[in-house]
């Protein structure tokens, strides 16, 4: 077979590249087994008549118009490894045409989990602050060091969101034997009673806890609905963890309710990213921050060229994708989180 007869698959993965989420042997398999046509994700609409005809899948998330989608014939899959839904693509005639529009953001869980953990096991401990006191020659021995202390196991926890990374962080916190409740209103009772953990409110979540996680995506009907009424009734002295996007909460007022010393907090992601240098929010003690880093590992990286090449591998075959998350008719036109411009 000639390179000309091979599957053509446009690859548009910015800010992702194939060199980030493709080992080199996987993208040797890639590249033996389709014809790559590379271009940018505002390029897309301008290839030749031709490429678009053929395409069969589309590695990324780029804008296409329904004039676009109609030129492309042949197309099967959208591989989005961006991982954040936008709505930017005429989904109705993707799922009309029986076009699989698929993500990658199962590889972030585990990893992200993972660093959700640790900042509340910072923030019940205060590790960061203790080692910085030690620099200094002013560290707290023994019980004088601990009067804030507490303990994650048998805590209550709440979570807000039970998707992928609420069910990896879920899994993380079963040897804490914590007291679970979660709000997730896209989510029968009975899928949260089988992971194990409450069914509740979000007033629950945020009065009857120590620790909140917030791992919801940013939708059409969820931006900036955790505010200063929600500070307000959580637990004197609990601790706000948010994972998923800034956009979910009234940055302000999570700010003002550190501030006030009536919560502690840790966040991963902010309103504006890269945060300013003179953002108030790098000087606010009870505030632990990460520069949306929790997700940005390079196994987590690679695992999406596994998923991708194991899924077209299926879709090849006349079967439907398995190792990526499909985006339902129901929920992506409702999703608002904003792509990252960064790895």
């Amino acid at each position: 077979m000639s390179d000309k007869d091979l599957p053509l698959v446009i690859s548009a993965p910015e800010p992702r590249s194939l060199e980030l989420i493709f080992t080199p042997p996987q993208l040797a398999r890639l590249k033996a087994k389709y014809r790559i046509v590379e271009t940018t994700a505002d390029g897309v609409a301008g290839l030749p008549a031709d490429v678009l005809g053929e395409a069969r899948y589309i590695v990324g998330q780029p804008p296409i118009s329904p004039e676009t989608l109609e030129r492309m014939k042949a197309l099967r899959c959208v591989f989005n490894v961006e991982s954040n839904l936008l709505n930017n693509m005429p989904y109705e005639t993707l799922f009309s045409r029986g076009i699989h529009v698929v993500t990658t953001g199962l590889v972030f869980a585990e990893p992200v989990a993972e660093l959700g953990l640790a900042m509340a096991l910072n923030l019940a401990r205060g590790i960061v602050d203790a080692d910085l006191a030690f620099r200094k020659g002013e560290e707290l021995w023994g019980g004088d060091g601990n009067q804030t202390a507490r303990l994650l196991s048998g805590a209550d926890v709440g979570i807000i969101g039970f998707g992928d990374l609420g069910r990896a962080l879920n899994r993380l916190l079963g040897g804490f034997r914590t007291r679970t409740k979660v709000f997730d209103p896209w989510l029968p009772p009975s899928i949260l009673i089988d992971n194990g953990v409450e069914p509740a409110s979000l007033d629950e979540v945020l009065t009857s806890s120590d620790f909140v996680f917030v791992v919801a995506s940013v939708t059409s009907e969820n931006q900036g609905f955790l505010g200063a009424d929600a500070f307000a009734s959580m637990r004197k002295g609990a601790a706000f963890i948010l994972l998923s996007r800034a956009g979910i909460v009234d940055f302000p007022a999570l700010m003002a309710a550190v501030k006030s010393r009536h919560i502690v907090a840790a966040s991963d992601v902010f309103p504006e990213e890269p945060l300013a240098g003179d953002h108030p929010v790098r000087a606010l003690p009870g505030f632990l921050r990460s520069a949306h880093r929790a997700g940005a590992l390079d196994i987590a990286f690679k695992r999406m060229g596994d998923m991708v090449l194991e899924d077209m591998d299926l879709i090849d075959r006349g079967l439907p994708p398995l190792r990526s998350k499909r985006a339902e008719r129901e929920t992506v036109s409702r999703m608002r989180s904003r792509p990252s411009d960064r790895n």
